[in-house]
C-alpha cells in the first residue's frame, strides 16, 4: 500500500479496532456492495462532434435504468481526423493499458469506424478476451473488415445515398447535375472513393460532379454559381483544401448558406444546418441498439448467442424550413417521412387544449339543445297548462253564473216588469183619448231605460260566462268592482247581504285581463256571502276597497263572519282543500292562478275583530 493512502487509512482502521475490533468474514461479506460493471466507449472523433452526443445520448437512454450491479461508462475518444498518425495511436493505446489496467471494462463498444479498426488492431494488447461491439459504423465498412473475431458483434448503419438522391430527383424533376461535395482529411477521401462507387448508378440520369478537397473559400464560391439544374449531396467534411479543421455539421451548415441549388446529407446531424435532409440512420437509434447489446453481454449472454438487427434502419428525415424555401409541393413528402422544424398548426401546437374546447363546445351545443327542446316542451306545457287553465277558469264562470241564475234572472225580470207595466200605462192612455204626449214621451223613457237596464245584466252575465283568450288591455279596477256590485246585487239582497264597494281616490288602471279579476272579485265576494250566511244580520257586511298605489292596486274584500282557522291558512289556496261540505276546493285555488297570471298575489288573513279578508296586490303594468 502506498504510504500516503496507509497515512489515511491506518488510522481509522486503529479506531476501527478499538470501537469493537474488525468485522467478521461473514459480515464484511454481507455488507460489500457488488462489483461495478464497466463499458469503456471509444469514440472515433472528437468529444463534441454531434454525432457522438446523439450516440451516447442513445446508449445511456438504455443502460441507466438496466436492474442489476451498477454499470460504470467510461468515455475516450480518438479524435480523427485532427490526430491520425500511427505515432497518435501508439500514444493512444499505451494511455488506454495504462489509465484501465485496474479497472478493466467488461464490454468495449467502438463508435464509429475508426474506433472499430484500433480496437480490432490493438484489443488483444489492451483488453483481450473482452468482447466488444460496434455501432455507427457504414455497413461497407463492416465489409472491408470481415471476418471479423466470434466475439465482435455488432450493428452497422445503413447510409442510403441513392434513396436520398432518388428523392431529390422526384422533388426537383428539372435538376440535370449532381454535385458532391467532400474534403480532404482521410475521412473525407474514404467518404468519396465510396460516393464515387454508388454515384455510378445515377450516370444515366444525371450529370455527376465531384467538388473534392478545395479550400473552403473557392468551394463556397462554386456553390454560388450553381443553376436551378442542380442539386448538392455531402457528407460534410473534417478538413478543406486548405488544411482548415471543421465539424461535418458546420461544413454543411456554410455550404447550404452560400449554395443556389438545394443541399441534401448523409447523416442526421445535418437536420437544422439549412440542408433539406434526407434518408439517414439517427446516431442515438445507433446508441440505443449498441446499448442493447451491451445489457445483454453485461447479463452474461455470448456474442455468438445475440439476435442483433441486420442494421439501424434509415428513414427519409426533412427540414420543413427548407421544404419551403425550395418551394418542394408538401403533398409530394412521403407519408412516411419525418419532419422537423414544422411550424404546428393551432390544433397540433395545443391539441389537449383544443380537444378539451371542442370537448366543452360539443357539450355545450348538446346541452343548449337540450335546453331548447326542454324550452319547447315548457312551452308546450305552458301552452297546455294556460288551456287547461282557461277551461278551468271557464266551466268555474259558469258554476258561478249557474249558482247566481235566480239572482241574475230577477234582476232581469225588474226591468222586464216595468217595461211591461210601462207598456200596459201608454195602452190605457192611448184608450182614454186625448192629447197626452207628455205622459207617454215620460213612459217611453222609462221603457227605454228598463231595457238598457236589462241589456246591461245581460251583456255583463254574456262577458263573464263566454269563453275568451287572456288579454292585456287597460281597465279601471273600480269599474270592475262597481260590476261586480251590479252583478250580485240581487244575490246580496236574496241572502239580506250588504254588499259596499269603496273605491279609489285616485285612479286604479291597470293592464290585465278585466274578465278574470271579475271572476276573482266574484268568487272571493260569493265566499264571503256563504261565510256570513248564520251571521246576525248586523254582521252581513261585504267591503271591496280598492286602493291605488304608485306601480300596484290593492283590492281587499273583507267580511264580518267567523274569519278562518289559524291551521287552514296554510292550504286555503291549495287545489281540492275546502271547509264546505259540498265544496270542491278549486275556486281560490283558481283565483291564485288567475292573480299570478297577471303578475299579482293574493292571500288572506283573519281580522282581528272577527272575520276574514282577502288581500290582491296586481301590478299597474303601465309603468315605462
Amino acid at each position: 500500500m502506498p504510504p500516503a493512502l496507509l497515512s489515511k487509512v491506518g488510522p481509522l482502521l486503529v479506531a476501527g479496532l478499538l470501537a469493537g475490533g474488525l468485522p467478521s468474514a461473514s459480515t464484511a461479506t454481507a455488507t460489500t456492495p457488488a462489483a461495478a460493471q464497466r463499458i469503456l466507449v471509444l469514440y472515433s472523433n472528437g468529444r463534441l462532434l454531434p454525432a457522438n452526443v446523439e450516440f451516447d445520448t442513445g446508449l445511456r437512454r438504455v443502460l441507466s435504468p438496466t436492474p442489476g450491479p451498477r454499470i460504470e461508462i467510461f468515455d475516450e475518444f480518438l479524435d480523427f481526423p485532427r490526430f491520425e498518425s500511427p505515432g497518435h495511436l501508439e500514444v493512444m493505446g499505451t494511455y488506454l493499458r495504462d489509465k484501465y489496467a485496474l479497472r478493466p471494462p467488461n464490454v468495449l463498444v467502438a463508435a464509429g469506424e475508426e474506433a472499430l479498426r484500433f480496437l480490432l488492431q490493438h484489443r488483444d494488447d489492451l483488453f483481450a478476451g473482452v468482447p466488444l461491439v460496434y455501432s455507427a459504423v457504414a455497413r461497407t465498412a463492416v465489409r472491408e473488415l470481415e471476418p471479423l473475431p466470434a466475439d465482435v458483434v455488432g450493428i452497422p448503419l445503413e447510409f442510403d445515398f441513392a434513396g436520398t438522391v432518388t428523392q431529390a430527383m422526384q422533388w426537383h424533376p428539372t435538376a440535370r447535375r449532381l454535385w458532391i461535395v467532400t474534403g480532404g482529411a482521410a475521412w473525407d477521401r474514404l467518404a468519396e472513393s465510396r460516393l464515387r462507387v454508388a454515384a455510378g448508378a445515377f450516370k444515366d440520369r444525371l450529370s455527376v460532379e465531384f467538388l473534392s478537397a478545395l479550400p473552403a473559400a473557392e468551394l463556397f464560391e462554386r456553390l454560388g454559381d450553381l443553376g436551378s439544374d442542380s442539386i448538392v449531396f455531402t457528407p460534410g467534411f473534417f478538413r478543406d483544401g486548405a488544411g482548415r479543421i471543421f465539424l461535418p455539421r458546420d461544413s454543411v451548415e456554410a455550404m447550404a448558406t452560400v449554395s443556389t441549388a438545394p443541399v441534401y446529407g448523409a447523416y442526421s446531424t445535418v437536420l437544422g444546418t439549412g440542408a433539406v435532409g434526407g434518408f439517414v440512420s439517427r446516431f442515438t437509434e445507433a446508441g440505443e441498439e449498441a446499448g442493447r447489446a451491451t445489457a445483454q453481454l453485461l447479463g452474461g449472454a455470448l456474442p455468438s448467442s445475440l439476435e442483433l438487427p441486420p442494421e439501424v434502419p434509415s428513414s427519409l428525415h426533412v427540414d420543413w424550413r427548407q421544404i419551403r424555401r425550395w418551394k418542394i409541393d408538401e403533398r409530394s413528402i412521403p407519408a412516411a417521412a419525418i419532419v422537423h422544424f414544422r411550424e404546428p398548426t393551432l390544433f397540433e401546437a395545443y391539441r389537449s387544449q383544443a380537444l378539451l374546447a371542442l370537448v366543452v363546445l360539443a357539450l355545450q351545443a348538446a346541452l343548449i339543445g337540450l335546453l331548447l327542446e326542454e324550452r319547447r316542451r315548457r312551452r308546450a306545457a305552458e301552452i297546455s297548462e294556460q288551456g287547461r287553465r282557461s277551461e278551468l277558469a271557464h266551466a268555474s264562470r259558469l258554476a258561478v253564473a249557474g249558482e247566481l241564475l235566480g239572482s241574475i234572472a230577477h234582476e232581469i225580470n225588474q226591468p222586464l216588469g216595468a217595461i211591461l207595466a210601462n207598456a200596459d200605462a201608454a195602452d190605457l192612455i192611448l184608450g182614454a183619448g186625448g192629447d197626452r204626449r207628455p205622459e207617454l214621451a215620460s213612459i217611453l223613457a222609462n221603457i227605454r231605460r228598463d231595457d238598457l237596464r236589462a241589456s246591461e245584466v245581460i251583456r255583463r252575465l254574456r262577458t263573464f260566462i263566454t269563453k275568451h283568450e287572456v288579454e292585456r288591455r287597460p281597465f279601471e279596477v273600480d269599474e270592475v268592482a262597481r260590476e261586480i256590485e251590479i252583478l250580485l246585487r240581487s244575490e246580496a239582497r236574496r241572502r239580506r247581504v250588504t254588499l259596499e264597494v269603496q273605491p279609489a281616490r285616485t285612479a286604479t288602471t291597470i293592464v290585465g285581463d278585466r274578465v278574470h279579476l271579475q271572476q276573482v272579485l266574484i268568487n272571493l265576494v260569493m265566499n264571503a256571502m256563504d261565510a256570513i250566511a248564520d251571521a246576525p244580520e248586523e254582521r252581513r257586511i261585504i267591503v271591496i276597497a280598492v286602493r291605488a298605489g304608485a306601480a300596484s292596486i290593492e283590492i281587499d274584500v273583507r267580511d264580518r263572519g267567523p274569519g278562518i282557522a289559524p291551521e287552514h291558512l296554510p292550504r286555503l289556496f291549495d287545489s281540492f282543500f275546502t271547509t264546505k261540505e259540498e265544496g270542491m276546493g278549486l275556486g281560490l285555488s283558481i283565483a291564485r292562478t288567475l292573480v299570478e297570471a297577471q303578475g299579482g298575489r293574493i292571500w288572506a288573513e283573519s281580522n282581528a275583530d272577527g272575520g276574514a279578508v282577502f288581500h290582491l296586490v296586481l301590478p299597474t303594468g303601465t309603468q315605462e
